[in-house]
């Protein structure tokens, strides 16, 4: 739950930026206590409205509103309420979620995120389903694969692992899940409360910033075991399932991929070399298209969120969608070549 609230912390940020900004402007700098209580204020504004929220979308009941439920109730739940019990009550939501909509891939994912870091919850059968709905995604196996390497049970580790090596897609859904979210909250907007991602910019945000935090696994089992493989049976299947997660649909995933083939390269050779320069390249693009994100007209805000949403929605990688984005804007995909 420590996560939970540095995310609250994150999310709260820019509304603690705009409070500061506009104080300095009016009357200096902000003194270091006037700061703690601006994010504190925030912090539970972010709490109110959340919770509330949840309950909006529960009352609609139909399987996308209760997957946005369930993940607002899952964020940052150790605020206000107790731990497990707003867990146990977001597992539920994701459950019945996934009830409605047994082929959602998404829901399914958020479904198996919630319930791999919830301390009581069995991943077994989530994890099952998940494989059920997407067989071609190594990432469902994951929590497995996880689970055995705590346990350190190589003969599992290496079982599990083959297993997510066959998959033809390493996918967390990061766009399709921030999509699924900003739909239910708008179809729900005029019974939404005020005063906190009221506009399209800061709902995006806001939403961007819950599924990164909920949706993206721990990577460190993965690098781990990997890391042991470098004279063993088990570099092959690391470096099968690396190119994989090379092309996956979330750049966290793809970065990942790079950094377990970097580990089992030869540093000065050939192939580090071309690694570390399509690493660059995917770097360089989404620096370059997050550029375009940030406005200097704060009344256009509004419609580049919904510009970047509607790329988002057309297509599910994110690295597709900075490419998009730098096409739209007439700029190259790829970065200046440095001459020495």
């Amino acid at each position: 739950m420590v996560k939970r609230c540095l995310l609250v912390l994150a999310l709260v940020a820019a509304h603690c930026t705009t409070t500061s900004a506009r104080a300095t402007a009016g009357a200096g700098a902000p003194d270091a206590d006037s700061t703690k209580i601006s994010s504190r204020q925030a912090a539970e504004k972010f709490s109110v409205w959340k919770a509330r929220a949840a309950r909006v979308l529960i009352a609609r009941g139909d399987a996308n509103s209760l997957a946005t439920a369930a993940a607002l109730t899952y964020v940052g739940s150790s605020l206000k309420t107790d731990p497990a019990k707003s867990a146990a009550a977001a597992l539920d939501l994701a459950a019945q979620a996934g009830e409605l909509a047994p082929q959602n891939a998404a829901i399914g994912w958020l479904h198996l995120r919630l319930c791999a870091e919830t301390a009581a919850c069995d991943i077994r059968d989530v994890a099952t389903v998940m494989r059920w709905v997407d067989a071609d995604n190594g990432a469902a196996w994951l929590p497995t694969f996880a689970a055995a390497q705590k346990d350190k049970d190589r003969i599992e580790v290496d079982r599990v692992l083959a297993d997510m090596s066959r998959g033809s897609r390493f996918d967390l859904y990061f766009n399709r899940v921030v999509v699924l979210m900003f739909d239910a909250l708008s179809r729900a907007r005029n019974e939404l409360p005020r005063g906190y991602a009221a506009s399209d910019a800061a709902r995006l945000a806001t939403l961007s910033g819950i599924a990164a935090a909920e949706l993206v696994p721990a990577f460190a089992p993965l690098l781990e075991a990997c890391r042991e493989s470098v004279v063993s049976e088990r570099r092959e299947l690391c470096l099968k399932l690396s190119k994989t997660m090379q092309r996956s649909d979330t750049i966290v995933a793809q970065m990942m991929g790079f950094n377990i083939e970097k580990r089992l390269l030869a540093p000065d050779g050939k192939e580090a070399r071309m690694l570390a320069d399509r690493r660059h390249v995917l770097e360089w693009r989404l620096a370059a298209a997050a550029a375009f994100d940030t406005s200097l007209l704060p009344w256009t805000k509004n419609s580049r969120a919904r510009a970047r949403l509607a790329l988002m929605r057309a297509k599910p990688r994110e690295e597709d969608v900075c490419l998009a984005i730098l096409r739209e804007h007439k700029m190259a995909v790829d970065p200046p070549e440095v001459h020495p």
